[in-house]
């Protein structure tokens, strides 16, 4: 049977209905909108918001006529091809698998589910359907790790000895009442899974998986403020993650990323090798939204900025007004995804790659409790 996205590629344009969006804040409006409505290729068609009050406020701010508060009524409308997940994780596992039920394409927020298992169900439906799909682990289409890629190609650095990353995700100590359940570790959306989880996938990305690996984690900041009310809530998500293990190449991996400190290093990320060494630099350890720098030096010499070549950043040209903006790399994802499902082929993160990242976060834990080191292969299904 034909899916909605077989007849997509007849389709010089493809409709999206974003589920989860706000008409006052949120990553919807923040980076998907944006960077949708760069793109000459796609078109909004359709919102869905919590209740039908968000929905008819969000249609009004941003000019789209069909909105609803049921999602299953927006995955069933014949001109959506593409359904854009972006609520809170613990939903997306119900939201996800009606969209997929319905022959949808689906882009998907990063984490994709509350956890491996959900990752794995959503994965599994995705590969029954024959749908493409992708997660929003948008740092990889970035052009500076596009030109790390190819400088190691090519390279750059000889063969790689070791890489470091060292990251600040954001100040814990106080959050607004939108963001409270990424206290709860059991909502799966946290430090671990969020800036550890994006800044791992560039690693691996770039350098190949973990075969192995030894991690710790911490809670240093047990009560956080609520910013609107004052209330204290205790918080049982890790805020300091750190771990060392061994890539399938060989090489040695240090990570450490932590949260609620005055000041230090944004993000911080080298690759040394035996003729020379890379270094990528950003604000924050959220390479997906930060723009990157990178640096390099053949030998011993100080590294010295490198420019990304323009072949780069005007992959897509539509998108050249959004550089630097958080809308930039999720547009150059759905850039690349229409030109997947225009033409068969799978060059963007999918759920996939998406299990496999959880895997990695899965054996980080596994390693943490146990005080032992793990090998980085999937945990037993659920």
């Amino acid at each position: 049977m034909a899916t909605q996205v077989d007849t997509a590629r007849l389709r010089s344009t493809l409709g999206v209905g974003i589920i989860g969006v706000s008409p006052v804040r949120g990553w919807a409006a923040t980076a998907h909108i944006p960077a949708l409505r760069a793109l000459p290729n796609y078109e909004i068609r359709a919102l869905s918001a919590n209740s039908a009050e968000s929905a008819r406020a969000a249609g009004e701010v941003f000019e789209v006529s069909a909105v609803f508060s049921d999602h299953e009524q927006l995955v069933t409308q014949p001109d959506v091809d593409v359904v854009a997940v972006t609520v809170k994780v613990p939903h997306h596992r119900e939201l996800v698998s009606a969209a997929l039920a319905a022959g949808k394409a689906v882009y998907c927020e990063w984490p994709l589910g509350r956890d491996l298992g959900d990752a794995r169900v959503m994965a599994a439906l995705a590969a029954e359907q024959g749908v493409h799909t992708v997660v929003g682990l948008q740092a990889r289409q970035a052009p500076a790790i596009e030109l790390v890629r190819a400088l190691l190609s090519d390279g750059y650095v000889g063969e790689v000895l070791s890489t470091t990353m060292v990251g600040l995700s954001i100040p814990g100590d106080v959050v607004v009442q939108p963001n409270a359940y990424m206290l709860d570790r059991t909502n799966g959306a946290n430090v671990l899974t969020i800036a550890v989880g994006h800044s791992l996938d560039v690693l691996n990305y770039v350098l190949g998986e973990f075969a192995d690996l030894s991690a710790v984690s911490d809670l240093r900041r047990p009560l956080i403020t609520i910013e609107e009310t004052g209330e204290r809530i205790v918080k049982t998500a890790a805020d300091q993650i750190a771990l060392i293990g061994t890539l399938a190449c060989g090489a040695i991996a240090s990570v450490h990323v932590r949260e609620a400190v005055a000041g230090g290093t944004g993000f911080l990320w080298e690759i040394n090798g035996t003729d020379g060494t890379l270094r990528i630099t950003a604000d924050a350890a959220y390479p997906e939204i930060y723009p990157l720098t990178v640096w390099g030096a053949p030998g011993r010499n100080e590294p010295a900025e490198l420019a990304v070549p323009a072949a780069l950043t005007q992959t897509w040209p539509a998108l050249t007004s959004l550089e630097g903006a958080p809308a930039y790399n999720v547009g150059r994802a759905y850039a690349a995804f229409a030109a997947d499902i225009g033409n068969g082929t799978r060059t963007v993160p999918d759920f996939a790659d998406a299990v496999r990242r959880h895997e990695v976060i899965a054996a980080i834990e596994r390693s943490a409790a146990s005080g032992e080191r793990v090998k980085a292969l999937p945990a037993a299904a659920s």
